[in-house]
Protein backbone atom coordinates (compact mmCIF):
# COMPACT_ATOMS: atom_id res chain seq x y z
CA UNK A 1 0.00 0.00 0.00
CA UNK A 2 1.44 3.70 -0.60
CA UNK A 3 2.39 6.11 1.91
CA UNK A 4 1.33 9.55 1.48
CA UNK A 5 4.73 10.42 -0.24
CA UNK A 6 4.45 7.66 -3.14
CA UNK A 7 0.76 8.67 -3.72
CA UNK A 8 2.03 11.89 -3.89
CA UNK A 9 4.73 10.96 -6.50
CA UNK A 10 1.69 8.65 -8.08
CA UNK A 11 -0.19 11.42 -8.64
CA UNK A 12 2.54 14.11 -10.23
CA UNK A 13 5.41 11.68 -11.22
CA UNK A 14 8.99 12.03 -10.87
CA UNK A 15 11.10 15.06 -11.22
CA UNK A 16 13.30 14.17 -14.66
CA UNK A 17 11.56 11.17 -15.73
CA UNK A 18 10.21 10.22 -18.71
CA UNK A 19 7.35 11.69 -20.54
CA UNK A 20 4.64 9.25 -19.53
CA UNK A 21 1.64 8.34 -21.44
CA UNK A 22 -1.73 10.64 -20.70
CA UNK A 23 -4.45 8.52 -19.49
CA UNK A 24 -8.51 9.23 -20.38
CA UNK A 25 -8.58 7.65 -16.81
CA UNK A 26 -6.41 7.23 -14.21
CA UNK A 27 -4.95 3.33 -14.62
CA UNK A 28 -5.81 1.39 -11.33
CA UNK A 29 -2.60 0.07 -9.61
CA UNK A 30 -1.71 -3.56 -10.05
CA UNK A 31 0.02 -5.69 -7.28
CA UNK A 32 2.63 -4.56 -5.20
CA UNK A 33 4.34 -0.68 -6.08
CA UNK A 34 7.28 1.01 -5.16
CA UNK A 35 7.48 3.76 -2.84
CA UNK A 36 8.62 7.12 -3.04
CA UNK A 37 12.40 6.36 -1.67
CA UNK A 38 12.44 3.35 -3.95
CA UNK A 39 11.39 5.12 -7.31
CA UNK A 40 14.30 7.76 -6.81
CA UNK A 41 16.48 4.46 -5.87
CA UNK A 42 15.41 3.38 -9.58
CA UNK A 43 16.75 6.06 -11.27
CA UNK A 44 20.56 5.61 -9.32
CA UNK A 45 20.81 2.55 -11.86
CA UNK A 46 24.73 2.30 -10.86
CA UNK A 47 26.22 3.15 -8.19
CA UNK A 48 29.75 2.39 -6.39
CA UNK A 49 30.58 1.04 -3.52
CA UNK A 50 34.02 1.84 -1.34
CA UNK A 51 35.68 -1.04 0.52
CA UNK A 52 37.93 0.76 2.89
CA UNK A 53 39.31 0.24 6.41
CA UNK A 54 42.32 -0.81 8.63
CA UNK A 55 41.94 -4.07 6.01
CA UNK A 56 43.64 -2.40 3.46
CA UNK A 57 46.92 -1.83 5.38
CA UNK A 58 46.77 -5.40 6.64
CA UNK A 59 46.20 -7.25 3.43
CA UNK A 60 43.13 -8.75 4.78
CA UNK A 61 39.33 -9.60 3.59
CA UNK A 62 38.39 -9.54 7.22
CA UNK A 63 40.40 -8.13 9.93
CA UNK A 64 40.08 -10.17 13.41
CA UNK A 65 39.45 -7.15 15.46
CA UNK A 66 42.60 -6.52 17.19
CA UNK A 67 44.38 -4.21 14.43
CA UNK A 68 46.20 -1.61 15.78
CA UNK A 69 44.19 1.62 14.72
CA UNK A 70 47.54 3.19 14.00
CA UNK A 71 47.91 1.01 10.82
CA UNK A 72 45.34 2.93 9.25
CA UNK A 73 47.65 5.75 7.56
CA UNK A 74 46.55 6.57 3.87
CA UNK A 75 48.61 9.43 3.68
CA UNK A 76 47.26 10.52 0.23
CA UNK A 77 44.07 10.28 0.90
CA UNK A 78 42.01 12.30 -1.32
CA UNK A 79 38.10 12.38 -1.12
CA UNK A 80 37.80 14.41 -3.97
CA UNK A 81 40.04 12.48 -6.35
CA UNK A 82 38.00 9.29 -5.31
CA UNK A 83 34.66 10.55 -6.40
CA UNK A 84 36.20 12.45 -9.14
CA UNK A 85 37.40 8.34 -10.33
CA UNK A 86 33.69 6.88 -9.75
CA UNK A 87 31.94 9.96 -11.68
CA UNK A 88 34.01 8.77 -14.78
CA UNK A 89 32.24 5.13 -14.54
CA UNK A 90 28.47 7.03 -14.65
CA UNK A 91 28.11 6.85 -10.61
CA UNK A 92 25.50 8.42 -9.40
CA UNK A 93 25.69 6.84 -5.44
CA UNK A 94 28.21 5.93 -3.44
CA UNK A 95 28.61 3.76 -0.14
CA UNK A 96 31.65 3.63 2.06
CA UNK A 97 32.34 0.65 4.70
CA UNK A 98 31.98 3.33 7.83
CA UNK A 99 32.91 -0.10 9.87
CA UNK A 100 33.31 -4.06 8.63
CA UNK A 101 33.52 -6.89 11.04
CA UNK A 102 36.48 -5.93 12.08
CA UNK A 103 34.85 -2.60 14.10
CA UNK A 104 37.33 -0.15 13.30
CA UNK A 105 34.95 3.08 12.51
CA UNK A 106 36.10 5.59 9.73
CA UNK A 107 34.50 8.28 11.87
CA UNK A 108 35.04 9.57 15.13
CA UNK A 109 32.31 7.81 16.97
CA UNK A 110 31.51 8.35 20.53
CA UNK A 111 30.44 4.84 20.95
CA UNK A 112 34.40 3.05 21.21
CA UNK A 113 38.03 3.75 21.15
CA UNK A 114 38.43 2.08 17.82
CA UNK A 115 38.23 4.34 15.34
CA UNK A 116 40.06 6.51 13.16
CA UNK A 117 40.38 9.32 16.43
CA UNK A 118 42.98 6.52 17.76
CA UNK A 119 44.83 6.75 15.38
CA UNK A 120 48.05 9.11 14.47
CA UNK A 121 46.45 9.66 10.94
CA UNK A 122 45.84 13.17 10.95
CA UNK A 123 46.57 13.31 14.75
CA UNK A 124 43.60 11.80 15.61
CA UNK A 125 41.69 14.50 13.63
CA UNK A 126 40.30 12.54 10.57
CA UNK A 127 37.16 12.01 9.87
CA UNK A 128 36.89 9.55 6.13
CA UNK A 129 33.20 9.65 6.15
CA UNK A 130 32.99 13.18 6.14
CA UNK A 131 35.13 14.15 3.57
CA UNK A 132 33.47 11.34 1.56
CA UNK A 133 30.09 12.37 1.75
CA UNK A 134 31.32 15.92 1.19
CA UNK A 135 33.13 14.80 -1.75
CA UNK A 136 29.94 13.31 -3.39
CA UNK A 137 27.62 16.22 -2.56
CA UNK A 138 29.87 18.22 -4.40
CA UNK A 139 29.48 16.01 -7.37
CA UNK A 140 26.26 15.65 -7.13
CA UNK A 141 26.39 12.17 -6.10
CA UNK A 142 24.04 10.38 -3.68
CA UNK A 143 25.83 9.06 -0.26
CA UNK A 144 25.09 5.94 1.47
CA UNK A 145 26.59 4.21 4.63
CA UNK A 146 27.92 0.31 5.13
CA UNK A 147 27.91 -0.62 9.02
CA UNK A 148 28.58 -4.26 9.82
CA UNK A 149 26.38 -5.63 12.53
CA UNK A 150 28.87 -8.28 13.63
CA UNK A 151 31.62 -6.72 15.43
CA UNK A 152 35.01 -8.71 16.58
CA UNK A 153 36.26 -5.74 18.39
CA UNK A 154 33.16 -4.99 20.76
CA UNK A 155 33.29 -6.40 24.05
CA UNK A 156 29.71 -6.38 24.79
CA UNK A 157 29.06 -8.37 20.97
CA UNK A 158 26.14 -11.10 21.46
CA UNK A 159 25.30 -8.99 24.74
CA UNK A 160 21.95 -6.90 24.24
CA UNK A 161 23.69 -4.30 24.99
CA UNK A 162 25.63 -4.31 21.54
CA UNK A 163 22.49 -3.72 19.94
CA UNK A 164 22.44 -0.14 21.48
CA UNK A 165 25.57 0.53 20.64
CA UNK A 166 25.22 -0.56 16.94
CA UNK A 167 21.87 2.09 16.81
CA UNK A 168 24.04 5.13 18.41
CA UNK A 169 26.27 4.30 15.82
CA UNK A 170 23.66 4.20 12.96
CA UNK A 171 22.81 7.66 14.48
CA UNK A 172 25.72 9.16 14.53
CA UNK A 173 25.85 8.39 10.82
CA UNK A 174 22.20 9.74 9.57
CA UNK A 175 22.13 12.89 11.66
CA UNK A 176 25.56 14.19 11.60
CA UNK A 177 26.80 13.48 7.51
CA UNK A 178 23.87 15.08 5.20
CA UNK A 179 21.12 13.05 3.35
CA UNK A 180 21.70 9.27 3.33
CA UNK A 181 20.24 7.54 0.36
CA UNK A 182 20.67 3.38 1.29
CA UNK A 183 21.60 2.49 4.65
CA UNK A 184 23.15 -1.27 3.84
CA UNK A 185 23.29 -4.29 5.97
CA UNK A 186 25.03 -7.62 5.42
CA UNK A 187 24.65 -11.07 6.72
CA UNK A 188 27.67 -11.51 8.52
CA UNK A 189 26.28 -12.72 11.92
CA UNK A 190 28.79 -13.71 14.52
CA UNK A 191 32.20 -16.16 14.88
CA UNK A 192 35.76 -15.65 16.29
CA UNK A 193 37.03 -12.35 17.12
CA UNK A 194 39.28 -10.63 19.37
CA UNK A 195 35.30 -9.16 21.54
CA UNK A 196 37.73 -6.58 23.65
CA UNK A 197 40.52 -9.59 24.52
CA UNK A 198 38.14 -12.10 24.97
CA UNK A 199 39.44 -14.43 21.91
CA UNK A 200 36.40 -16.45 21.22
CA UNK A 201 33.83 -17.63 19.33
CA UNK A 202 30.55 -15.60 19.64
CA UNK A 203 26.99 -16.84 17.86
CA UNK A 204 24.01 -15.16 17.93
CA UNK A 205 20.35 -16.08 16.89
CA UNK A 206 20.20 -13.91 13.64
CA UNK A 207 16.46 -14.23 13.49
CA UNK A 208 15.72 -12.25 16.73
CA UNK A 209 19.45 -10.72 17.92
CA UNK A 210 19.15 -8.05 16.07
CA UNK A 211 15.99 -7.15 16.34
CA UNK A 212 15.91 -5.49 12.91
CA UNK A 213 12.41 -4.20 12.34
CA UNK A 214 13.38 -2.01 15.30
CA UNK A 215 16.75 -0.81 13.89
CA UNK A 216 14.70 0.09 10.58
CA UNK A 217 12.14 1.80 12.15
CA UNK A 218 15.63 3.92 13.24
CA UNK A 219 16.48 4.60 9.91
CA UNK A 220 12.88 5.63 8.73
CA UNK A 221 12.63 8.03 11.34
CA UNK A 222 16.30 9.72 11.07
CA UNK A 223 16.46 8.96 7.00
CA UNK A 224 13.19 8.96 5.71
CA UNK A 225 14.31 8.84 1.82
CA UNK A 226 17.38 6.42 2.47
CA UNK A 227 16.35 2.70 0.84
CA UNK A 228 17.54 -0.44 3.09
CA UNK A 229 19.76 -3.26 2.02
CA UNK A 230 19.83 -6.39 3.56
CA UNK A 231 19.40 -9.64 2.07
CA UNK A 232 15.40 -9.26 2.85
CA UNK A 233 15.04 -5.62 2.14
CA UNK A 234 13.06 -3.96 3.12
CA UNK A 235 13.66 -1.75 0.31
CA UNK A 236 16.22 -3.57 -1.50
CA UNK A 237 17.29 -7.05 -1.82
CA UNK A 238 20.74 -8.70 -2.67
CA UNK A 239 21.05 -10.59 -5.98
CA UNK A 240 22.12 -13.56 -4.71
CA UNK A 241 25.49 -13.76 -5.78
CA UNK A 242 28.52 -11.64 -5.53
CA UNK A 243 29.50 -11.59 -9.32
CA UNK A 244 26.94 -8.85 -10.30
CA UNK A 245 24.52 -10.76 -11.96
CA UNK A 246 20.74 -10.49 -12.00
CA UNK A 247 18.27 -13.46 -12.86
CA UNK A 248 16.57 -13.61 -16.17
CA UNK A 249 13.96 -13.15 -15.55
CA UNK A 250 14.47 -10.45 -12.58
CA UNK A 251 10.86 -9.19 -10.82
CA UNK A 252 10.94 -6.21 -8.88
CA UNK A 253 8.82 -7.61 -6.51
CA UNK A 254 9.85 -11.00 -4.21
CA UNK A 255 8.76 -12.79 -1.51
CA UNK A 256 11.97 -13.93 0.63
CA UNK A 257 11.58 -17.42 2.67
CA UNK A 258 14.89 -18.95 5.07
CA UNK A 259 17.16 -21.03 4.41
CA UNK A 260 14.17 -23.91 5.49
CA UNK A 261 11.79 -22.80 3.56
CA UNK A 262 10.36 -20.50 7.12
CA UNK A 263 10.82 -17.05 7.65
CA UNK A 264 13.16 -14.63 5.77
CA UNK A 265 16.13 -12.38 7.87
CA UNK A 266 19.14 -10.60 6.80
CA UNK A 267 22.04 -13.47 7.00
CA UNK A 268 18.80 -16.19 6.35
CA UNK A 269 17.59 -16.45 3.07
CA UNK A 270 17.18 -18.86 0.43
CA UNK A 271 19.60 -17.26 -2.30
CA UNK A 272 18.55 -19.75 -5.14
CA UNK A 273 14.96 -17.42 -5.02
CA UNK A 274 17.37 -13.81 -4.95
CA UNK A 275 18.21 -13.28 -8.55
CA UNK A 276 15.03 -14.21 -10.08
CA UNK A 277 12.34 -12.38 -7.34
CA UNK A 278 8.70 -13.31 -7.19
CA UNK A 279 6.73 -13.02 -10.39
CA UNK A 280 3.84 -10.83 -9.21
CA UNK A 281 4.73 -11.11 -5.58
CA UNK A 282 3.61 -9.47 -2.56
CA UNK A 283 6.59 -6.93 -1.38
CA UNK A 284 8.43 -4.37 -4.45
CA UNK A 285 12.26 -5.45 -3.43
CA UNK A 286 13.78 -4.65 -6.42
CA UNK A 287 17.33 -6.74 -6.52
CA UNK A 288 20.56 -4.58 -6.33
CA UNK A 289 23.59 -6.09 -8.04
CA UNK A 290 26.72 -6.43 -6.10
CA UNK A 291 30.57 -7.01 -7.40
CA UNK A 292 33.91 -5.82 -6.86
CA UNK A 293 36.16 -3.98 -10.08
CA UNK A 294 38.85 -6.55 -8.38
CA UNK A 295 38.99 -10.06 -7.04
CA UNK A 296 38.57 -8.82 -3.19
CA UNK A 297 36.58 -6.51 -1.92
CA UNK A 298 39.53 -4.89 -0.40
CA UNK A 299 42.45 -3.08 -1.99
CA UNK A 300 45.38 -5.61 -2.41
CA UNK A 301 48.46 -4.48 -4.85
CA UNK A 302 48.99 -8.68 -5.82
CA UNK A 303 45.50 -7.76 -7.75
CA UNK A 304 45.72 -5.00 -9.90
CA UNK A 305 46.81 -7.18 -12.85
CA UNK A 306 43.36 -8.57 -12.64
CA UNK A 307 40.85 -5.57 -12.33
CA UNK A 308 38.26 -6.18 -14.48
CA UNK A 309 38.24 -4.99 -18.09
CA UNK A 310 35.88 -2.14 -19.48
CA UNK A 311 34.37 -5.02 -21.47
CA UNK A 312 33.66 -6.82 -18.58
CA UNK A 313 31.98 -4.15 -17.16
CA UNK A 314 29.75 -3.30 -19.84
CA UNK A 315 28.93 -7.22 -19.85
CA UNK A 316 27.43 -6.58 -16.22
CA UNK A 317 25.75 -3.40 -17.34
CA UNK A 318 23.51 -5.01 -19.63
CA UNK A 319 23.52 -8.79 -16.77
CA UNK A 320 22.28 -6.07 -14.32
CA UNK A 321 21.02 -2.52 -15.14
CA UNK A 322 19.82 -4.04 -18.43
CA UNK A 323 17.40 -6.78 -16.35
CA UNK A 324 16.09 -4.16 -14.17
CA UNK A 325 18.05 -4.25 -11.28
CA UNK A 326 21.00 -1.68 -10.16
CA UNK A 327 24.52 -2.04 -10.48
CA UNK A 328 26.91 -1.91 -7.35
CA UNK A 329 30.34 -1.51 -8.69
CA UNK A 330 32.84 -2.08 -5.35
CA UNK A 331 36.13 -0.01 -6.28
CA UNK A 332 38.66 0.04 -3.26
CA UNK A 333 40.52 2.86 -2.49
CA UNK A 334 44.52 1.64 -2.24
CA UNK A 335 46.91 2.73 0.99
CA UNK A 336 47.42 6.20 -0.01
CA UNK A 337 43.72 6.64 -0.20
CA UNK A 338 43.53 7.16 -3.16
CA UNK A 339 41.86 4.70 -7.13
CA UNK A 340 44.52 3.01 -8.32
CA UNK A 341 45.18 3.91 -12.14
CA UNK A 342 44.40 0.50 -13.72
CA UNK A 343 40.97 1.08 -11.78
CA UNK A 344 40.62 4.70 -12.97
CA UNK A 345 41.40 3.57 -16.56
CA UNK A 346 38.53 0.49 -16.69
CA UNK A 347 36.03 2.99 -14.92
CA UNK A 348 36.62 5.60 -17.51
CA UNK A 349 36.55 3.43 -20.36
CA UNK A 350 33.23 1.66 -19.24
CA UNK A 351 31.73 5.42 -18.38
CA UNK A 352 32.70 6.56 -21.80
CA UNK A 353 30.81 3.59 -23.67
CA UNK A 354 27.37 4.20 -21.51
CA UNK A 355 27.63 7.85 -22.06
CA UNK A 356 27.65 7.39 -26.00
CA UNK A 357 25.53 4.64 -26.45
CA UNK A 358 22.49 5.85 -24.67
CA UNK A 359 23.43 9.67 -25.59
CA UNK A 360 20.46 10.18 -28.06
CA UNK A 361 18.03 6.98 -29.47
CA UNK A 362 18.44 5.84 -33.06
CA UNK A 363 14.72 5.87 -32.80
CA UNK A 364 12.02 6.02 -29.75
CA UNK A 365 8.28 5.83 -29.39
CA UNK A 366 6.28 9.03 -29.12
CA UNK A 367 3.90 8.89 -25.62
CA UNK A 368 0.89 8.01 -27.34
CA UNK A 369 2.02 4.50 -28.26
CA UNK A 370 3.15 3.62 -24.89
CA UNK A 371 -0.17 2.43 -23.28
CA UNK A 372 -1.05 0.04 -26.43
CA UNK A 373 0.00 -3.72 -26.48
CA UNK A 374 2.11 -2.96 -30.10
CA UNK A 375 4.13 -0.37 -30.62
CA UNK A 376 5.75 0.40 -34.20
CA UNK A 377 8.56 3.16 -34.39
CA UNK A 378 10.12 4.37 -37.79
CA UNK A 379 13.92 3.88 -38.70
CA UNK A 380 15.22 7.00 -40.45
CA UNK A 381 17.27 6.19 -43.28
CA UNK A 382 17.53 2.62 -42.17
CA UNK A 383 20.27 3.60 -39.30
CA UNK A 384 21.67 1.02 -37.78
CA UNK A 385 21.08 -0.44 -34.11
CA UNK A 386 21.88 -3.14 -31.86
CA UNK A 387 20.04 -1.85 -28.70
CA UNK A 388 16.55 -2.25 -27.38
CA UNK A 389 15.35 -0.04 -24.17
CA UNK A 390 12.29 -0.83 -22.65
CA UNK A 391 10.59 0.13 -19.58
CA UNK A 392 7.29 0.06 -17.72
CA UNK A 393 5.28 2.82 -15.66
CA UNK A 394 6.51 0.96 -12.48
CA UNK A 395 4.67 3.46 -10.24
CA UNK A 396 1.47 1.14 -11.58
CA UNK A 397 3.63 -1.98 -10.69
CA UNK A 398 5.24 -4.50 -13.04
CA UNK A 399 2.32 -6.06 -15.39
CA UNK A 400 4.31 -7.32 -18.68
CA UNK A 401 5.26 -10.92 -18.28
CA UNK A 402 6.22 -11.37 -22.06
CA UNK A 403 7.51 -9.15 -24.97
CA UNK A 404 8.50 -9.73 -28.37
CA UNK A 405 10.72 -7.15 -30.56
CA UNK A 406 10.56 -7.57 -34.84
CA UNK A 407 12.18 -5.71 -37.21
CA UNK A 408 10.12 -5.06 -40.98
CA UNK A 409 12.56 -6.06 -43.16
CA UNK A 410 11.68 -6.57 -47.01
CA UNK A 411 7.61 -6.54 -46.66
CA UNK A 412 7.67 -9.10 -43.66
CA UNK A 413 8.19 -8.82 -39.68
CA UNK A 414 10.98 -10.89 -38.42
CA UNK A 415 11.69 -11.42 -34.58
CA UNK A 416 15.00 -9.89 -33.02
CA UNK A 417 14.80 -10.07 -29.58
CA UNK A 418 12.51 -11.19 -26.86
CA UNK A 419 11.73 -11.04 -23.39
CA UNK A 420 9.84 -11.63 -20.11
CA UNK A 421 10.27 -9.20 -17.22
CA UNK A 422 10.47 -5.55 -18.08
CA UNK A 423 9.69 -3.61 -14.66
CA UNK A 424 12.04 -0.58 -14.44
CA UNK A 425 14.05 -1.14 -17.84
CA UNK A 426 15.19 -4.24 -20.04
CA UNK A 427 17.86 -3.72 -22.09
CA UNK A 428 18.14 -6.16 -25.05
CA UNK A 429 21.87 -6.30 -26.68
CA UNK A 430 21.34 -7.81 -30.38
CA UNK A 431 24.28 -10.15 -31.24
CA UNK A 432 25.28 -8.07 -34.46
CA UNK A 433 23.56 -4.19 -36.13
CA UNK A 434 20.24 -4.59 -37.38
CA UNK A 435 18.78 -2.32 -39.85
CA UNK A 436 14.54 -2.21 -40.87
CA UNK A 437 12.44 0.36 -41.84
CA UNK A 438 10.20 -0.03 -38.83
CA UNK A 439 10.54 -1.69 -35.68
CA UNK A 440 7.72 -3.02 -33.60
CA UNK A 441 7.30 -3.87 -29.87
CA UNK A 442 4.48 -6.95 -29.15
CA UNK A 443 3.37 -7.44 -25.65
CA UNK A 444 2.30 -10.93 -25.57
CA UNK A 445 1.44 -11.54 -21.94
CA UNK A 446 0.66 -9.56 -19.38
CA UNK A 447 -1.26 -9.54 -15.95
CA UNK A 448 -2.80 -6.78 -16.46
CA UNK A 449 -2.98 -4.06 -19.71
CA UNK A 450 0.67 -2.76 -19.98
CA UNK A 451 1.94 0.93 -19.33
CA UNK A 452 5.26 1.67 -20.53
CA UNK A 453 7.26 4.76 -20.15
CA UNK A 454 9.77 3.91 -22.73
CA UNK A 455 10.29 1.99 -26.07
CA UNK A 456 13.63 3.04 -27.64
CA UNK A 457 16.80 1.81 -29.71
CA UNK A 458 20.60 2.73 -29.79
CA UNK A 459 23.73 2.10 -31.27
CA UNK A 460 26.43 0.60 -29.64
CA UNK A 461 29.56 3.25 -29.04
Amino acid sequence: MMDATSRRAFLTGLAGAAALPAFAAKPTPFGAVPSHRQLLWHQLETTAFLHFTINTFTDKEWGYGDEDPNLFQPAKFDADAIVDALALANMRGVILTCKHHDGFCLWPTKTTERSVRSSSWRNGQGDVVRELSAAARRRNMKFGVYLSPWDRNNAAYGTPAYIGIYRRQLTELLTDYGPIFEVWHDGANGGDGYYGGAREKRMIDKTTYYDWPNTWELVRKLQPEAVIFSDVGPDVRWVGNERGIAGDPCWATYDPVGESGGPASPGDVRAKDSPTGTKHGTKWLPAECDVSIRPGWFWHAQETARVKTPKQLIDLYYQSVGRGATFLLNVPPNRDGLIDDADKASLKAYGEYVRKTFAQPVAQASTKQLAKPEIVVDIPAHTPFNVVRIKEDIRLGQRVEAVMVEAFVAGAWNPLASATSIGPRRILRLDKPATAAKVRLRVTQTAAPAVLSEFALFREA
